[in-house]
């Protein structure tokens, strides 16, 4: 590149760019971009992380157990905090690695993201951690591990510290009667923070899910007495050969049930490896289960799957075929329009599949994308629940009439609401603020609470205007955690969200009058917009509470970068993004234009709907309480957010040590 002169020829290339070098570019090497984005790999750095971390570990156990090389798991929490997993199985390989010389195959292992014998399908056909991050992430984020392997009748050791080796691999004597591999680590307090430790009802719980999945296998639980602050046994020894029926049978307890029998089944295909295994547990409550709900706990690769998935899919999908099946041939007309949430909204559901090379959204695993599953769920649940039906005419009966109440009972409140939202409609008195949605039905309808009347403007004109409405709010909200009830129910800005969702406030807050079924935040992806958020979910926390454990809140998330080239845009969320979207999406060399939104406002209607509105090509972040985390969660709201500027400032003392990136604003 010629150099340019500046008014006395001089400058050039150093002026232009500084001190910007090749010095300046940081290459992450082994296991250092774990340390670095924890977050990415286990989803961050909180309590749930940290127990990731036991579900990483005792996941390759499992392994061992499903493919038939193992039957016995030790799960061990001692009084010093180190979490120990022991199994029975091959243990891991010991002799060197062909393509890393002077390394053993456990080192790699160890040390190497994306090493590990399940991608090839031979080692392992059907396993839980497919990914291959999974043991090397929990030595990246230990303060230290030590691993021993008993393999051809000899133990070895190798001990780590944050991901590196502290040692070589030993020999340390003869174990004649032993196999296996034992994984024993302490977090590391500079990722989790200094007060971090692992709860033993937690681990407890983790450990007895695990063995409900796989009859073959025992697993054995102890832990330090001191540790445990309730009801946890400090040892037990789970196994289960009924599987899901017991799972089921204990969470159910003495509830009364809509049918007497658990429905359940269990199919095992040998000869394909394990893949296509599948058992399954359903029963319907007459009060439904826990708070008057039901739920569908599902697994894949005994990997807990929160969100659902294509397995769950296939599952409601057989579950509604059958029923509506039977009511058709029974005569029982008023079961014609029944819906999956009508078959399966007082049910316990348990659900566990096994398939091969297993697609998974996020690296966490919460949610199954395979969609093999859904077949495989569907054309093997669907047969034996007609048989099962047909085999007891007396509780198929019973379940048929229970099912068409419940779709009567959500037709009557389908109708209500019609009548409620009119007559909200009619109350409300925002001109030039609410642009409500055409469709009477809440189903499906959502309201945008938008930052600022010019991103209003462009959310307005990029809506469906059927099923989404938009509401614009003035700037930053009011602080209800530090406000007085008579300057909260003075403030306008919430009289006017109050009357748009027309559920009421505070202890007269009904959801079941709640005029959409979504409330999605869109605010600029900025740090006003993030306080302008942080307020608002405030608000709903403290005054609508329901709606969040309802799961009807949402945070919209609007691209930060549009990257443009010729005629190929893509859009980036943040500067991470930006960056590998660069290098992937683009040919190398080529100019590409990188342009930064400011704000909701500056993007064309068009540019918003793609990437922020429309539901076929959009993100939703959804907000939601842990049920056991439901006390802190109101401790630091009330702490960031309330009156007292002096707990705020504790907090950041306590918690800024650990920040690892400056935001540059």
């Amino acid at each position: 590149m010629a150099k340019r002169g500046g008014k006395n020829g001089s400058g050039g290339d150093d002026d232009l760019f500084g001190d910007y070098t090749a010095k300046d570019i940081e290459v992450l090497e082994g296991l250092e971009p774990v340390r670095k984005r924890p977050g990415m790999y286990i989803g961050g750095t909180d309590e749930k992380a940290l127990h990731h971390l036991f579900a990483e570990v005792l996941d390759n156990a499992m392994d061992e157990a499903v493919a038939g090389h193992a039957n016995r798991i030790e799960v061990e929490l001692h009084d010093d905090g180190y979490l120990q997993v022991t199994d029975n199985g091959r243990g891991i390989p010991v002799d060197p690695h062909p393509k890393f010389k002077g390394k053993s195959a456990l080192e790699v292992i160890m040390t190497t993201l994306h090493s590990g014998g399940k991608f090839e399908g031979k080692a392992y056909v059907t396993s839980g951690g497919l990914h291959g991050v999974g043991v090397s992430v929990v030595n990246a984020l230990a303060h230290d591990l030590i691993v021993e392997v008993c393999r051809g009748r000899t133990m070895f050791r190798q001990t780590y510290a944050e991901g590196k080796p502290r040692t070589k691999l030993e020999k340390v004597g003869s174990a004649p009667n032993k196999r296996g591999t034992s994984v024993m680590f302490l977090p590391d307090p500079k990722i989790f923070g200094p007060t971090a430790k692992f709860k033993p009802a937690r681990l407890f719980k983790m450990a007895r899910s695990k063995a409900y999945l796989f009859g073959g296998v025992e697993i054995r639980w102890r832990c330090a007495p001191e540790l445990i602050k309730d009801q946890t046994p400090p040892e037990a020894s789970f196994h289960f050969e009924r599987g899901l029926t017991d799972y089921l049978q204990t969470l159910a307890g003495s509830k009364p049930t809509v049918t007497e029998d658990i429905f359940a089944g269990k199919v095992e295909r040998k000869d394909e490896g394990g893949h296509g295994n599948l058992e399954w547990a359903v029963l319907w409550g007459a009060a439904g289960f826990g708070d008057a709900d039901g739920f569908v706990n599902s697994y894949c690769n005994t990997v807990p799957t929160p969100e659902g998935g294509t397995h769950e899919a296939g599952l409601r999908a057989a579950l509604t075929k059958g029923v509506k099946a039977y009511a058709e041939i029974a005569g029982v007309k008023r079961a014609a329009n029944v819906t999956a949430e009508d078959v399966l909204g007082t049910a316990g559901a348990l659900l566990s599949v096994f398939v091969r090379n297993p697609e998974f959204q996020g690296q966490t695993k919460d949610k199954l994308a395979t969609a093999e599953a859904q077949r495989i769920v569907e054309n093997t649940v669907r047969p034996a629940f007609d048989h099962w039906l047909a085999s007891n005419p007396k509780q198929a009966g019973a379940l048929v009439d229970w099912v068409a109440d419940r779709a009567e009972e959500r037709q009557r409140r389908r109708k209500e609401k019609e009548v409620s939202r009119q007559q909200a409609t009619r109350k409300l008195r925002l001109p030039g603020k609410l642009a409500d949605c055409s469709q009477k039905d809440r189903t499906g309808t959502e309201i945008f609470l938008v930052e600022g009347d010019s991103a209003g403007g462009s959310a307005k004109q990029a809506r469906n205007r059927a099923t989404q409405a938009i509401l614009p709010l003035r700037g930053k909200i009011l602080n209800v955690a530090s406000a007085g009830r008579d300057k909260i129910l003075a403030n306008q800005e919430i009289a006017d969200m109050t009357q748009a969702l027309g559920a009421g406030l505070g202890a007269k807050f009904d959801i079941e009058a709640l005029r959409y079924e979504k409330v999605i935040i869109m605010t600029d992806a900025d740090v006003d917009g993030a306080h302008i958020a942080a307020l608002l979910i405030t608000f709903f926390h403290q005054e609508m509470p329901e709606l969040i454990r309802s799961g009807r809140l949402y945070l919209a998330q609007p691209p930060l970068f549009r990257l443009t080239a010729k005629d190929k845009s893509v859009y980036a969320m943040s500067e991470e993004e930006r960056d590998k979207l660069l290098k992937t999406e683009f040919k190398a060399n080529q100019k590409v234009d990188v342009g930064r939104f400011k704000g909701l406002g500056e993007m064309m209607p068009a540019q918003l709907k793609e990437t922020t509105m429309n539901p076929a090509t959009r993100a939703l972040a959804r907000v939601v309480i842990a049920e056991d985390k439901e006390t802190t969660s109101a401790d630091l709201v009330t702490r960031l957010m309330g009156k007292k500027a002096e707990s705020r400032f504790q907090f950041i003392q306590e918690n800024a040590a650990f920040v690892k990136d400056a935001l540059d604003i």
